[in-house]
């Protein structure tokens, strides 16, 4: 599927609600040679990364660890760039999606179709490396900090429920279009609304004092 296409269809799913992250993967060359086995963490847990950044504004991201509790996870899907063939699922025992100490674990069997095998081929041999996984944020919460003497703004997201976990999926694409669409559209909206109560903030102050201004110049006539 060309990139162009790719890109549009994730946008799509953006607009729903879905979120993508990437993930790393590898191949298990020598447990259960015969089912050929990849896994990975879609995410750890309680460790911040950076989702996004501009001027003067940081963006962090984190899972909380019981951020899949309750999550629905009833059947799903491997796929490649969150389209088209399915590899394996959890319905049929192929696939396995478990939260543990480190974060969800990913698990997966390509050896049951001739497609699978040869996707394991490619992520044993490095050509495929990355995969991705999509999913609805139920619930989150921000803290905001802001260096007094930079100025600089650092926004932390803890995600807190994860409502619904749709695929993970290898991609194709070194910089996977879902993620870093997902992460733009996060991260400059955020930004935004940080800025925008920043304004009003200031403007608030700037009526205070020129009240206070005002109080005194009576005070100083009478």
């Amino acid at each position: 599927m060309p990139n162009e296409e790719i890109s549009a269809l994730l946008e799509v799913k953006l607009t729903q609600g879905r979120e993508f992250r990437d993930m790393e993967i590898r191949a298990l060359v020598d447990e259960s040679p015969d089912e050929q086995i990849v896994e990975g963490y879609a995410t750890t847990f309680n460790q911040p990364y950076l989702l996004w950044e501009e001027e003067g504004y940081h963006v962090y991201e984190q899972v909380d660890a019981r951020a899949f509790d309750g999550c629905d996870m009833g059947d799903v899907i491997m796929q490649y760039d969150h389209e088209g063939r399915v590899f394996a699922r959890i319905s049929n025992g192929t696939l396995t999606v478990t939260p543990d100490e480190n974060g969800l674990k990913v698990r997966a069997l390509l050896g049951g179709t001739e497609l699978g095998r040869q996707l394991y081929q490619e992520i044993r041999g490095g050509y495929t490396n990355k995969m991705s996984f999509s999913f609805i944020v139920a619930e989150d919460n921000r803290e905001i900090e802001e260096n007094k003497e930079t100025k600089e703004v650092t926004i932390t997201r803890t995600i807190t429920r994860i409502s619904k976990l749709y695929d993970v999926s290898a991609v194709s694409l070194p910089a996977n279009p879902g993620t870093n669409i997902a992460a733009r559209n996060f991260g400059e909206g955020v930004i935004a609304e940080v800025k925008a109560e920043r304004q009003r903030a200031a403007e608030e102050e700037a009526k205070r004092q020129a009240l206070i201004s005002e109080i005194r110049k009576s005070l100083r006539k009478e």
